[in-house]
């Protein structure tokens, strides 16, 4: 639907203005209104799709904000009784993993966001151009590093719970690097189309004299 908005306005662009509003002889429709009618079906699956995605993508970024709160009261080792402060608050492990879990949330919650704004956008034909693609290219790049740095959270957890036993802390982040190179793995192909299509070249070359 994106690339056949750019080929309608980059044809649009080189015609004269006054015949944006010229009739179809066969039918009495203005070159936008034939586009609308030719196009109702392509709009129809491209917002069933976002919202498709945006509905499966909510769900996924509600639970990991739910899943990092509840992480942020629950620090490894524990409180200290006298003070109410973490046992292992000086370490400098235990910093990335608080910083990690912050960010983890915040992002997360921005993706959730995001993705609820698709969910209730009015789906406008002009959204598909670049209001709709863009919040696409938000919703799952803060879902991509919200769990990256979830799990970079879990490692540093474990890790200083298991201070000193190697041979357990290292199969444990190679594990946890699983989830995120999977995600990456499918979710890349599909933002770099995103990308590609929303800021690549005209669709016309320079070069063509048009």
């Amino acid at each position: 639907m994106q690339r056949e908005l750019q080929w309608f306005k980059e044809v649009e662009s080189i015609l004269p203005f006054e015949t944006h509003e010229y009739l179809n002889s066969s039918d009495g429709l203005t070159a936008r209104e034939l586009f609308t009618t030719n196009h109702a079906e392509l709009k129809k699956e491209a917002e069933e799709s976002m919202k498709g995605t945006a509905t499966s993508c909510t769900t996924v970024g509600a639970l990991i904000v739910t899943i990092m709160f509840a992480v942020a009261f629950t620090v490894p080792g524990g409180n200290d009784s006298a003070t109410g402060l973490p046992m292992f608050m000086h370490k400098k492990l235990f910093r990335v993993f608080i910083l990690s879990d912050t960010i983890s949330l915040i992002s997360s919650a921005t993706s959730v966001i995001t993705f609820l704004g698709l969910l209730t956008s009015t789906y406008a034909e002009d959204d598909f151009l670049w209001s709709l693609p863009k919040e696409m290219m938000v919703g799952l790049s803060t879902l991509f590093i919200s769990i990256a740095a979830m799990m970079i959270t879990f490692s540093c957890a474990l890790t200083i719970m298991l201070d000193g036993e190697a041979k357990m802390i290292i199969p444990v982040i190679v594990f946890a690097s699983v989830p995120v190179v999977s995600f990456a793995f499918y979710l890349f192909p599909l933002l770099f189309e995103i990308c590609r299509s929303t800021y690549g070249s005209s669709m016309f070359p320079k070069k063509a004299g048009i």
